[in-house]
């Protein structure tokens, strides 16, 4: 009988995993208030088999809030309610991380607090709408430009989230420069057509990302700090150009430098997107020593083989966690997986389509 890799124990910086099956990040639009509330809990606790969950994008700070009802980790009363996930999901015994996304340009006023701004490396609207709870869609708007004090800011703003992170249990945080988000956002010439240190060459343009990494990884420990990438990836308006190997091949080499646990790389392939090249993969593999994780469209046999080939180190699974709480299980023993998923109920406000989900029955 075949033994599968995807089911051994995997140490993750200081983090000691009981298997190498990551659940993916995923907006799940619940925290009303955007404070974590107790049925996140229940949520997060009913896919604790994972080895790592890495949580929803959360709010390094009220600029970073860009969608409705998604959580921070600012303030006390949010720190407060991450307990009751972090609690739950140890009880279990799983590992939890959470991922700190300052949404930068992606957002609305109207999910907003009045005393917020919409800051991005430049002055470039992104195409596209986002929903707001106030008044439906509504098209992006034209972001601050963030000033050199905005950026020393914003940095202390993630090292503050990352000392809450510890505070509310967490076992480490994961930096989000993916998903044409803040930290992506200044990676590309395109969003970021800034004249100054942080804008213009390859250096200058992760820069910043570096430095919050670096910063993130003084502050709590470099063995508690991940980061997410998505070379290739167009979502949120984030169009290719022609220096992206060689923007992901010194951003890399660097995060490698700075020895934090993990990068963790997204493919978004399996929903539409253009593939990311298997020769980046590759290349980000062979220049980062610590762990990698894959993401996007895996099944549990293609994973085994990217563990086999030792192209990544642990495989991350998004949407079939959504409608199978038990994906861990149902692997381990050849269940079928749930074909009952219904997208739209993905964001909405309650338990219906989040909590719901039935573990296999024999």
């Amino acid at each position: 009988m075949k033994t599968y890799e995807l089911f051994t124990p995997k140490k993750v910086g200081s983090i000691d995993l009981k298997n190498r099956i990551v659940m993916a990040p995923m907006t799940r639009s619940r925290a009303i208030g955007n404070v974590p509330n107790e049925l996140m809990a229940t949520y997060y606790n009913q896919r604790s088999t994972a080895g790592l969950i890495i949580t929803e994008g959360t709010s390094p700070s009220q600029n970073g809030l860009g969608y409705a009802r998604i959580p921070g980790i600012f303030n006390a009363e949010q720190v407060e309610g991450w307990k009751a996930t972090t609690g739950a999901v140890h009880k279990n015994g799983g590992k939890i991380v959470v991922q700190l996304m300052h949404s930068g340009r992606i957002s609305h006023p109207l999910n907003m607090t009045k005393s917020a701004q919409i800051l991005a490396p430049s002055q470039v609207k992104a195409a596209g709408q986002m929903w707001t709870d106030a008044s439906g869609l509504q098209d992006f708007v034209v972001p601050n430009e963030m000033t050199l004090q905005d950026i020393i800011h914003a940095k202390t703003e993630y090292i503050s989230a990352a000392k809450n992170a510890l505070f509310a249990g967490f076992d480490g945080v994961e930096l989000h420069a993916a998903n044409g988000y803040l930290l992506e956002e200044f990676l590309s010439p395109i969003s970021n057509i800034r004249t100054d240190e942080y804008g213009g060459s390859i250096e200058n343009r992760c820069k910043f990302v570096l430095e919050v990494a670096a910063a993130v990884a003084r502050a709590i420990g470099k063995e508690k700090t991940g980061i997410r990438l998505s070379p290739y990836g167009v979502a949120s308006d984030m169009p290719h150009y022609p220096e992206i190997e060689a923007t992901y091949d010194y951003l890399s080499k660097e995060l490698n430098k700075l020895d934090i646990a993990y990068i963790h790389l997204v493919d978004h392939s399996a929903m539409g997107a253009p593939a990311v090249p298997f020769e980046i993969k590759k290349l980000i593999r062979h220049n980062f020593k610590n762990i990698l994780i894959n993401c996007g469209g895996y099944d549990k046999e293609s994973a085994e083989s990217a563990l086999e080939s030792g192209l990544t180190d642990l495989v991350a699974f998004g949407r079939p966690f959504i409608n199978n709480p038990d994906l861990v299980e149902r692997f381990q023993n050849n269940w079928p997986l749930s074909q009952n998923l219904d997208m739209d109920l993905f964001y909405t406000a309650d338990a219906k389509g989040y909590t719901d989900y039935p573990s296999y029955k024999i």
